[in-house]
């Protein structure tokens, strides 16, 4: 079983590669940011019957997630896409994506969701280390992507070693 699941997770990072020839970024970073979520266990949620994901300052990976997966469920929950214009205006989520063009609000939106059961995603470098849980990056013109473990276990989040083993650990 672990084999299985190894290779679902290889075959998902090679499809987001494989994509990127054929699909547009938001797109892939799309599917992937909904890929990460199967292999992530949150802290229970008690109360809403959503599953939120949060999008800041990126309007095509917003559209994309809604179009593709807003309204859809996920178990019990139901799948829902916010759209944040800044980080201000971040409220309690699941998972966050921060868009590059808004990463020097990082600190602030990642303030805002620290210790909540969030999963911060980014796609600038440097932003790993600086305590988002998940970072993409373009290495040899391929998209990978970085796991910050301390920044996962501060979020009260687990990854599954499927994940991780795909991962560059930070």
């Amino acid at each position: 079983m672990k084999m299985f699941k190894a290779l679902a997770v290889a075959a998902l990072l090679i499809s987001g590669s494989t994509y990127a020839q054929e699909r547009s970024v938001e797109e892939v970073y799309s599917m992937m940011v909904f890929n990460f979520t199967k292999y992530v266990q949150w802290p229970d949620h008690a109360g809403s019957g959503e599953f939120v994901i949060g999008v800041v300052g990126n309007a095509d990976i917003y559209n994309t997630l809604n179009g593709w997966y807003g309204g859809k469920p996920r178990g019990t929950k139901t799948y829902v896409i916010k759209k944040f214009a800044n980080a201000s205006e971040v409220t309690d989520c699941h998972v966050l994506f921060i868009d590059k063009s808004k990463s020097g609000e990082f600190e602030a939106a990642n303030n805002k969701v620290k210790g909540k059961g969030t999963l911060v995603i980014t796609d600038k470098n440097g932003l790993g280390e600086k305590g988002s849980g998940i970072n993409f990056k373009m290495v040899d013109n391929k998209l990978k992507f970085e796991l910050n473990q301390k920044a996962i276990e501060a979020s009260n989040l687990k990854v599954s070693g499927a994940l991780s083993s795909m991962a560059i650990l930070i």
